[in-house]
């Protein structure tokens, strides 16, 4: 229900959208297999994979409505299940978030419904930058929460510092316990600065003897951030690819992040924000069920000019109701946004 669904959804025509979406598939697909039907009508219906277009319903939580709010500026939703999970739990869905800058803090929202609303967690931060004996950071930040129904138990990763990835575990999704660091810089190669923005997905590969799969945010002494990847047999202890699974030259951006896996038809993509300087939308890359494609195929969702996108999407999590996907994204300029919601367009 509310992990990466896998039914492709067509919507109308949406023909303003065809000749961006078009121009930038073609401009990120160099070296790659272009999507079959690009620019034409009938592709311009759904986002690339025969994945659907996603527009805007609502706004979901903005800082200055909440009592938790340090920072003026909250990112990087992730939205789970609680049904037949959790027992006695506040809401059908939990959503967590958290403020990007010092000192953080990992909160949570609940509600019945993935429209809302949505009420705040009264006793946030869940999880704070500062949890002796295990640390003391300048922040924490970045939540991202699976369901691990091996433990029957919600886990969560989250950054801080910048440097360092880690897993704590809870069976109400609300009370945490500290489990390890899970990814440093110390694993990746020399000169890499920040391995952050972690999501981990229960996602097979075999040749690997893997179960797990984590996407989280690359960067280097370049100060360009690419996108780069791990695996695990349990969640707990990875193994990491030396090498970008997307670079942001191979996508024509000025940095990339915010990864998230999809999968559908027997396949499996990544979706993640891009930064040109100036705004960004999110696009996708099919790496295959094995990981073994790059096949950029450009945008996935065109981030709107006007509010509260301000032409800027990033950091999306995908859940679904009722049958219909939904969208929960980072809406709005870097570090002055708010959490918004997306329906798929029937």
């Amino acid at each position: 229900m509310n992990e990466p669904h896998d039914t492709p959804q067509h919507g109308p025509d949406h023909s303003a959208h065809l000749s961006r979406r078009v121009f930038l598939r073609g401009a990120a697909a160099t070296g790659t297999v272009l999507a079959v039907g690009a620019g034409t009508a009938g592709a311009a219906a759904a986002a690339p994979g025969g994945f659907p277009d996603y527009a805007y319903v609502r706004t979901l939580l903005k800082p200055s409505d909440l009592a938790y709010n340090p920072t003026g500026e909250i990112i990087f939703p992730c939205v789970r299940g609680t049904v037949g999970r959790v027992s006695g739990a506040l809401g059908r869905f939990h959503l967590y978030y958290a403020p990007h800058d010092a000192p953080g803090g990992i909160c949570l929202a609940y509600g019945d419904s993935l429209e809302g609303p949505f009420t705040e967690y009264p006793d946030n931060p869940v999880v704070a930058n500062d949890w002796q004996p295990h640390y003391k950071v300048s922040h924490v930040s970045s939540p991202h929460v699976l369901w691990n129904e091996d433990a029957e138990e919600m886990w969560l990763y989250f950054h801080g510092e910048n440097t360092t990835t880690r897993l704590a575990r809870s069976k109400d999704g609300i009370h945490f316990t500290y489990d390890k660091v899970v990814l440093s810089t110390s694993m990746m190669p020399t000169g890499t600065t920040e391995t952050s923005y972690a999501r981990v997905f229960r996602h097979d590969l075999p040749s690997r003897g893997a179960r797990y799969v984590m996407l989280f945010m690359l960067n280097n002494t370049t100060n360009h951030r690419d996108i780069a990847w791990g695996w695990s047999a349990d969640g707990r202890s990875w193994t990491f690819d030396q090498k970008p699974l997307v670079k942001h030259s191979d996508v024509g951006a000025v940095n990339v992040g915010g990864p998230h896996l999809l999968t559908r038809g027997g396949s499996a993509y990544v979706v993640y924000n891009t930064d040109r300087g100036s705004g960004g939308d999110v696009l996708i890359t099919e790496v295959g069920k094995d990981f073994s494609r790059r096949d950029h195929l450009g945008v996935f969702h065109d981030s709107m000019s006007g509010a509260p996108d301000n032409g800027r999407t990033a950091s999306p999590s995908f859940g679904t109701e009722n049958g219909v996907p939904y969208m929960i994204y980072e809406a709005g300029e870097r570090l002055q946004g708010a959490i918004a919601l997306a329906r798929a367009k029937q």
